[in-house]
């Protein structure tokens, strides 16, 4: 903002997601504090538009994000969870403490296109459509651009559209919704948000994909943002700043957790491995530890060399990998191969007040020889398309 790389072409902020359509499933009140088109919950007005749509009184306080029902469960406050799309059994901060939760619950329902850790947990499985190829509906991406999905093929065996799966789940609790299609809940959808008013399934198809804010379906859509503050007036409100304090790790480092471990991903993997795991890739290697060389000499562990990783909250076994990228005292590590090493076994999950997500980024660790007897070495060269 302050360079003026905000609001024209080339130019803005473009967040990676960790994972596809993040940012629709926000556009479409997958948030805590949101409804659909970024409308705030506790707005009593705006509120009421969804509630006369929907025939239903809708919760006018805030809920809780993904750490918050950790929390909640922990008090005993949240006792059934149902879980579409995630793996929170590996995926969470201090894995074991996570398990342990989930154990605890009356009431877990897992809506998954895989049986995955969490689903093995589950009471009950409803199995889903890969929404990419085998229902219809849209997807959006950091740009904001909102593409059309089309089906391709069918699920297979007993395996249903999500949309269908949620319609049989409300007939079941005496709600008959018969059997929408995704471009009728588009639809209802499109008459709720500001965003996407004129966003037909027709318009999409023909522009290939529009960028919110789009409110009329004669009107242009927004390629980008906050164009208006470089208009001459600019129009209005101006963008404020903000003096940001630093605030460092909650867990720090002494003589007994001397480095700091940070995790993130690999560009061949996806999150836990679940859905890239079974395919091989020229680019995928086994889980290690990655340490600056010079880390790796002042503790006696060679380049290849097992070891084991130690945290306030647990530990693992992994190879060594010498990465001169890293600067020294900080090592990486990824959580794709859970089931080999399990990463979140280490990390804390103190939570970060703005953001509401774990600190997976900082916790802090040691890395220890093992005994002579047991120490063996590992090839952490690419691999030849194995590993999970």
């Amino acid at each position: 903002m302050l360079t003026g790389h905000v609001g024209r072409w080339g130019s803005g902020l473009c967040p990676l997601r960790g994972q596809n359509n993040v940012q629709g499933g926000g556009d479409m009140g997958a948030l805590p504090n949101k409804l659909p088109g970024g409308v705030d919950v506790e707005d009593d007005a705006e509120r009421a538009r969804f509630e006369e749509v929907y025939g239903s009184k809708l919760p006018n306080e805030n809920g809780w994000h993904l750490s918050e029902m950790f929390d909640e469960m922990e008090k005993g406050k949240l006792t059934a969870l149902y879980v579409v799309g995630e793996n929170p059994a590996q995926s969470e901060a201090d894995m074991e403490h996570a398990l342990h939760l989930l154990e605890s619950l009356e009431i877990m329902i897992v809506q998954d296109i895989f049986l995955t850790k969490t689903a093995e947990m589950a009471d009950v499985v409803f199995p889903a459509s890969a929404s990419w190829c085998e229902s219809d509906g849209t997807v959006t991406s950091s740009e904001r651009r909102v593409q059309l999905v089309r089906k391709a093929v069918d699920p297979p065996g007993e395996a249903m559209d999500d949309i269908a799966i949620i319609a049989e789940l409300a007939k079941r609790m005496g709600v008959n919704w018969e059997s929408p299609t995704a471009e009728e809940i588009w639809d209802e959808l499109r008459g709720l948000s500001d965003w996407h008013g004129g966003m037909s399934y027709e318009r999409l198809e023909a522009e290939q994909g529009l960028h919110w804010p789009c409110p009329m379906i004669d009107g242009p859509d927004s390629p980008f943002l906050h164009g208006r503050l470089w208009e001459d007036p600019p129009v209005g409100p101006l963008a404020p700043f903000h003096v940001v304090e630093h605030a460092p790790p909650i867990e720090a480092l002494d003589d007994e957790y001397p480095m700091r471990l940070t995790t993130g991903r690999r560009l061949e993997s996806f999150n836990t491995g679940v859905q890239s795991g079974g395919y091989r890739s020229p680019l995928r290697r086994d889980e290690t530890i990655d340490i600056h060389p010079e880390d790796g000499l002042k503790l006696g562990i060679a380049d290849g060399e097992l070891v084991r990783v130690v945290s306030r909250r647990g530990e693992v076994e992994v190879a060594a990998r010498y990465d001169d990228i890293l600067r020294p005292g900080l090592a990486f590590m990824t959580f794709h191969f859970p089931d080999d090493v399990a990463t979140n076994l280490l990390t804390i999950n103190a939570t970060d007040p703005k953001s509401g997500t774990a600190e997976f980024k900082a916790c802090a660790v040691r890395i220890e020889k093992l005994p002579a007897e047991t120490r063996r070495e590992v090839a952490v060269a690419a691999a030849d398309g194995g590993g999970d």
